[in-house]
């Protein structure tokens, strides 16, 4: 995001010569400050275009400039320079390295429109969207972005639909169970999806520093916990209707293992959805590539596999 500042001057230069070399120079380019620096190009100070309109000619620009002037490092994340320019609302930021030697000048614009488009590419990148790709992407280079986590997306349902399997037998005998396991997967996926969308929200906005992991974990475990037993036990009002009609069912024990089962279900939900983007990050990885496809993945094998499981277990 670096550029050249147009306007760099040495140290004792007079307001008549600055404005004299500007002539040419604003014809080309927008100017919004003037950059003071000593004969080792480090910064002085930062003098405004329009203090020129008001200052003597003879006057240097060490005398109108602002010394001390604040300024970003080359080096900085975006997430980091964001927080600095926040709260100043500059047109323009000098970039200095360490000793204040000046390397180029970035548009409080283009820091915003950047970190607009970091936040805007996380909802695709959830699901394995690029960061490239946009509306005018060609047809297959859209198609050589989306289909590899396709491909992974599909391995991960055939685990899903292994678990199921494992239980045939079980839902061959309460078939009311089928009806109500798109409904645990669906809900503790949902329950996942929020707190992974807080946490990257978070990654993004730098808000993760000097927190602790684990009390971060421990609220959306507990936040899981809570929409679970409610919703569960919503659920378990629905199971024990349904399966009111059925012969041979337990209404009672059904609703009760749905309300369990949800509530276990959630509780994981909000754990895998605080911790899958904290071990991709660990890892190297970007943590909002293709997370939620691991995280659905992970959701459906818990909430379907502890339901039919304590089905299997307690009715059977």
């Amino acid at each position: 995001m670096l550029e050249d500042p147009p306007a760099v001057f040495r140290s004792g230069t007079s307001v008549a010569s600055a404005i004299e070399v500007l002539r040419d120079t604003v014809k080309q380019r927008m100017v919004t400050y003037l950059f003071v620096v000593d004969r080792d190009n480090h910064l002085l100070g930062v003098a405004a275009f329009r203090e020129l309109l008001y200052a003597e000619k003879m006057q240097t620009l060490d005398e109108v400039m602002i010394r001390g002037a604040f300024a970003l490092r080359p080096t900085m994340q975006l997430v980091d320079a964001m927080k600095e320019v926040v709260t100043r609302h500059y047109p323009v930021y000098p970039v200095c390295e360490e000793d204040g030697t000046l390397v180029g000048q970035v548009r409080g614009q283009v820091l915003f429109e950047q970190q607009a488009f970091e936040i805007s590419a996380q909802a695709g990148a959830m699901v394995g969207v690029e960061k490239e790709e946009r509306l005018a992407t060609p047809l297959m280079r859209s198609f050589k972005f989306r289909h590899p986590w396709l491909q992974i997306n599909l391995l991960t349902v055939f685990v899903s639909a292994a678990v199921v399997g494992m239980f045939e037998d079980t839902i061959d005998k309460i078939v009311v169970l089928a009806m109500f396991l798109p409904v645990l997967g669906g809900q503790s996926g949902n329950l996942g999806c929020q707190a992974m969308a807080v946490l990257l929200r978070g990654m993004t906005l730098g808000e993760l520093k000097g927190m602790p992991i684990i009390k971060l974990i421990g609220k959306e475990a507990m936040l899981g916990l809570m929409n679970g037993v409610v919703t569960g036990a919503l659920a378990g009002v629905a199971m024990y209707i349904v399966a009111g009609r059925e012969s041979g069912a337990d209404p009672f024990g059904l609703a009760l293992i749905t309300m369990g089962a949800m509530a276990f279900s959630c509780t994981l939900a909000g754990i895998a959805g605080t911790s899958i983007p904290l071990v991709l990050k660990r890892l190297g990885a970007d943590p909002a590539t293709a997370s939620s496809i691991f995280l659905t993945t992970i959701t459906d094998v818990v909430s379907m596999g502890s339901f039919l499981g304590l089905c299997t277990y307690l009715l059977l």
